[in-house]
Formats: C-alpha cells, sequence, structure tokens
C-alpha cells in the first residue's frame, strides 16, 4: 500500500537544456536522507509534458539509481496513448518502481465510458501497478462512478491521487471505496489541504512543497501520526504563505524551482521561457519566497531576502524633474492623472 509524503521532485537542467544529471542525483538523495517516504517523478512538478519519451525514461533510471529500494517510486506514465503507457510501464516496472501514475487522457475531450474502458485495458496489460490521476484542469476528468468501479473491479488498480482541488469529491471517493476495499491508496495532490486529508483519513499526498522543505512537510506528517493534531494543524497553516507564494506567484513550477534553488540546488532554466516583464516580476517573488524560507528558519535562503523596510534594497531610479518653460505645468497635469486614477483627482486649476 502506498502512504505517506511522495515527492513530486523537479528536474533540474544544464546551460544547454539537457538535463543536469548529477544535481538531480543530489537532489534525491538530499530528499531521502530528509526523510521522505517516497518519490514521485515525472509529475507535473518535474515538467514531464517537457521532456521527451526518452529524458522522462531516464529521469526514472536516475531515481531508480540513486534510491536503490530506499523508498518506493511512484513514476510518472502519463503519456498519450496506450501504446506509449504499457512501454513505460515495462520499463518502469523493470527499474523496480512500485507503481505508475497515469493521468485520465488529455488534449482531446473523451467520454467517461471511454475513459473506463481505456484504463480497464492498461489494467487487463500492465506489468505494474497503477494509481489514477485525477487532474482535470490538465486532463480528462475520471468520474467518481468511473474510479470506483475501477477501484472495485481491478486489482492492478491500486489507488489515486486526486489533485482536483475538490475536497468534497476527495471525501466521497473515500466513502464509497475505501469500505469496500481498505488497501486502495487515496493520495491528496493539493498541498493546501494535507493536513484536512489526513484528518478524513487520506493515506498521504504527493506534495510538491515537501521538495523544497521536506523538514516542515514530513514534521506535520510526522505530529499527525502521532495524534497531536493542533501542531500538525498549526504548520498546515504556517505552510500556506509559502505554497501560495511558490504556487500562485509566477508560472508553475517556476515558484517551486526557485524555493529549490534558494535551499543550494543548481535547477537552471525551465525549458517554458518567461516573457520579459515575468522575468522582472521574478525577482521579486524569489525574494518573497526567500524571505518565507527565512521565517522558517533556512538561514541559506537569508541573502536572497528583500523585505520592503530592507534598507539594502536599492530605491527605484528617479526620474528627473521637466525644467525649462511649462515644467510647472506637465508637473500639475502628471499629479492631476495619478489623483483621477486614485479616484480623488484635486479641481483643475483657474
Amino acid at each position: 500500500m502506498l502512504q505517506g509524503i511522495f515527492t513530486p521532485n523537479l528536474v533540474p537542467f544544464l546551460d544547454d537544456g539537457r538535463i543536469n544529471e548529477a544535481e538531480l542525483r543530489r537532489m534525491i538523495n538530499w530528499l531521502i536522507e530528509k526523510g521522505v517516504h517516497g518519490l514521485y517523478p515525472n509529475g507535473s512538478t518535474g515538467e514531464f509534458i517537457r521532456l521527451s519519451f526518452e529524458e522522462r525514461r531516464r529521469v526514472i533510471q536516475i531515481v531508480a539509481e540513486e534510491t536503490r529500494g530506499r523508498v518506493p517510486i511512484l513514476a510518472g506514465a502519463a503519456e498519450a496513448n496506450l501504446t506509449l503507457i504499457l512501454e513505460a510501464c515495462r520499463a518502469y516496472a523493470d527499474l523496480g518502481c512500485a507503481a505508475v501514475s497515469v493521468t485520465g487522457p488529455y488534449y482531446f475531450k473523451v467520454s467517461q465510458e471511454s475513459i473506463e474502458h481505456f484504463f480497464r485495458e492498461l489494467a487487463r496489460r500492465s506489468p505494474i501497478d497503477i494509481v489514477l490521476y485525477n487532474i482535470p484542469q490538465f486532463s480528462n476528468e475520471i468520474s467518481l462512478p468511473v474510479v470506483t468501479r475501477l477501484a472495485l473491479d481491478c486489482p492492478r488498480i491500486v489507488g489515486i491521487k486526486d489533485s482536483s482541488r475538490d475536497f468534497s469529491r476527495f471525501l466521497c471517493t473515500l466513502q464509497a471505496i475505501k469500505p469496500q476495499r481498505p488497501d486502495f491508496a487515496c493520495l491528496i495532490g493539493c498541498e493546501e489541504i494535507l493536513f484536512p486529508a489526513l484528518l478524513m483519513g487520506a493515506d498521504g499526498g504527493t506534495i510538491a512543497t515537501s521538495g523544497v522543505v521536506p523538514e516542515v512537510v514530513m514534521k506535520l506528517h510526522r505530529e499527525f501520526v502521532a495524534g497531536h493534531w493542533e501542531e500538525a494543524r498549526r504548520i498546515q497553516f504556517k505552510l500556506l504563505d509559502l505554497i501560495n507564494a511558490m504556487l500562485y506567484g509566477t508560472n508553475f513550477p517556476e515558484g517551486f524551482r526557485a524555493g529549490m534553488s534558494l535551499r543550494g540546488f543548481q535547477l537552471g532554466t525551465t525549458r517554458q521561457l518567461l516573457s520579459p516583464k515575468e522575468q522582472c516580476d521574478y525577482e521579486a517573488i524569489r525574494s518573497r519566497i526567500a524571505c518565507l524560507l527565512t521565517d522558517c528558519g533556512f538561514a541559506e535562503a537569508a541573502g536572497a531576502c528583500r523585505r520592503p523596510n530592507d534598507a539594502t534594497i536599492p530605491a527605484p531610479p528617479t526620474a528627473a524633474r521637466p525644467s525649462g518653460p511649462g515644467a510647472d505645468l506637465i508637473v500639475d497635469e502628471l499629479v492631476r492623472e495619478v489623483m483621477q486614477r486614485l479616484g480623488s483627482a484635486p479641481p483643475p486649476k483657474t
């Protein structure tokens, strides 16, 4: 049974765009040493969709080589068609992964009947256990009735990772399946609701923040298991600002890449380019993440933290005051324009 915190690891890149294999290996060992329960390569956080099939397979190979059986691997295998998924399943089974994670079909909209048939055929032919990955933001939703039938009919399908952000649906999944199949793993994919999900019976989660601050996320889980629910709740709330900054501050998963770089890893440049404006905004987000990490006790991030009242922040350049004939009129006009935007323009001069 898949239980606990699985870390969706990032993929570092070299300047030429290739995978930085040495840094990936260092990252994997660091996460295991920090106590994560399992690894989840080739997930959304790992930008699997921006890698080639061969690169995705190489990522799993590297993770398996470095893990050496110390923790289970839930390998992302969300390929574009059944043939490639089965090829990935065979490769990842040979590498010793515990299971594969597969989304509903993506890009094309298909019926729930087709989705159910697809997963039944995959379960019939796969040499490795399968975790359903429900993420309707990016793929066809796997409806609750379909999930329930697959869970109760297909022993090869051993769990679900739910990243729908729909907590009521997650609770209904627990209610529909757990009484009849207790070994079916229900993993939450939204870190903002990790503690409430655990409280209601989740077996664990795939938590991207555990790749940046594994110490904190693992403490939350330990406190929950120990029955120290008030402390687990406190940690969950403490994490929210950091989660939101990394998740929503910039293009996903750039915020998590920023957090990981602040912990001392060389992530390189993502394959999704940022616009010039986004690059400027990114520096402010990175500083915000650095300050939050510093507040959590991670001193290595302090050097990148620039608070609003920090004297080390350079003041914005001051525009030269207009001079010459009509300069005062220009300044007055600028003042009126700004005040109008603020909704409190002064009356024009007469």
